[in-house]
């Protein structure tokens, strides 16, 4: 048995021994349990990264991701890496040192946009909104009339350390208005809520693999449409980044297929096999089923005296942030969770550390199911923080909002 440091326990009793993780209902802001169907690809005979068969799949989900993302974009692929992968990998492409980027932060992922340029080398110019406010486009205008140099704008459509969907239309105008480019960071939306890359006239987007697409953590999908890609072409210097170089990879991807690095197979395979049930099941059926789910959590929670994070008609749909009563202890409260009901879920970030249980419902977990089984747990766990709480009310909320939707569309 390997010695523990002082202190140090260990789930595992031996070098030798098995694992057996324990099951656990991630409803946290990600990742999130996957669809058995997904599993079931990860287990497929691996590839080296030059096969064929890989070589032809690499093609296959490029088309789905451009039917996911709303595009025709021909530079549309994955990142080997997490959605942070794919902001720098965008970031890094389209910034130099010396550019000038406007980043509009909605919290603490967003946020992280301004410390990835900082790294580039470019000016920041930051803009942030209070917890679970959106961003005011006047503010925006404004950053842009001081710096008219600037080159890029960039911030999220979904920020879920606050449970924010920010929109994004003024936006885009004033930034496309001073020909700027026009970055959205979806990584928690892509998959859950209505993202039409075209329509929104979004210059590069980025996602993530183990949210509301349901596969596996470990990919980045992105695409930049031929305004960004011209912008990559006209660096003056090399993007800095062998391995995030995106011209490099388009040619892995969609072009020659010259190596760039060694992709996995297999967790290329679960991709796949996420975009496919994504696109069977529809883009708008799944955006509708996030958008009720989310309502019936929201209902719940409120019917247990709770309040929620952000502005009134601006919550997301795939992630609540729900804040907590000063005597409820926000750390045990998802210990309790987690040990007594196997249940994950998120809490607060920077200044809302403490104060906040951050609920996700993406993908495969967006179901009834799991929204009243939460709703149950924190029915019963709440009373013994003194918080008074009326048996029945969550459930019967929720079941209030499905009753809504399961209605004739003539009936009140």
């Amino acid at each position: 048995m390997t010695p523990l440091l002082p202190g140090q326990t260990s789930l595992i009793q031996s070098t030798f021994s098995e694992l057996h993780p324990p099951y656990r209902l991630l409803l946290g802001p990600g990742p999130c349990n996957v669809d058995p169907r997904v599993l079931l690809a990860a287990s497929a005979p691996q590839l080296g990264h030059l096969d064929p068969f890989l070589l032809d799949t690499l093609g296959a989900i490029a088309n789905q991701l451009r039917q996911v993302f709303q595009t025709q974009n021909e530079l549309t692929l994955c990142v080997s890496g997490s959605g942070f992968a794919g902001a720098e990998a965008v970031l890094c492409n389209l910034l130099e040192e010396g550019d000038t980027l406007i980043a509009g932060s909605l919290g603490f992922f967003s946020g992280k946009i301004a410390e990835i340029a900082q790294r580039i080398g470019a000016r920041v110019i930051l803009l942030e909104s209070e917890p679970g406010q959106p961003l005011d486009p006047q503010q925006v205008a404004a950053a842009f009339a001081r710096h008219p140099e600037a080159k890029l704008f960039a911030t999220a459509i979904a920020e879920t350390s606050t449970g924010l969907l920010q929109p994004l239309e003024e936006l885009e105008r004033i930034t496309h208005a001073h020909e700027a480019l026009f970055v959205v960071d979806a990584v928690s939306g892509l998959g859950g809520i209505p993202i039409n890359v075209e329509q929104m006239k979004i210059d590069a987007c980025y996602a993530g693999s183990q949210k509301c697409l349901g596969a596996l953590p470990g990919l980045a999908p992105l695409t930049l449409n031929a305004r960004a890609v011209e912008a990559i072409k006209r660096r003056r210097k090399p993007v800095q980044s062998y391995y995030l170089d995106l011209l490099a990879l388009q040619r892995y991807w969609n072009g020659d297929h010259a190596y760039h690095h060694t992709a996995c197979s297999n967790l290329l395979f679960t991709m796949h096999e996420a975009l496919r049930i994504v696109l069977e099941e529809g883009l708008e059926a799944r955006w509708q089923r996030h958008r009720l789910h989310g309502e019936a959590l929201r209902a719940g929670l409120q019917a247990l005296g709770l309040t929620l994070l952000p502005r009134p008609g601006y919550e997301l749909p795939v992630l609540t942030a729900v804040r907590l009563p000063s005597s409820v202890s926000e750390s045990l409260l998802r210990q309790q969770l987690l040990t007594g009901y196997s249940i994950e879920v998120g809490g607060g970030l920077g200044s809302l550390k403490g104060q906040l249980l951050r609920i996700g419902l993406m993908g495969y977990n967006a179901c009834r199911k799991n929204v009243e089984t939460v709703l149950a747990a924190l029915e019963q766990l709440l009373p013994s923080y003194d918080w008074p709480v009326q048996a029945g009310a969550a459930l019967t909320a929720a079941a209030a909002v499905y009753s809504k939707e399961e209605r004739p569309s003539g009936d009140a």
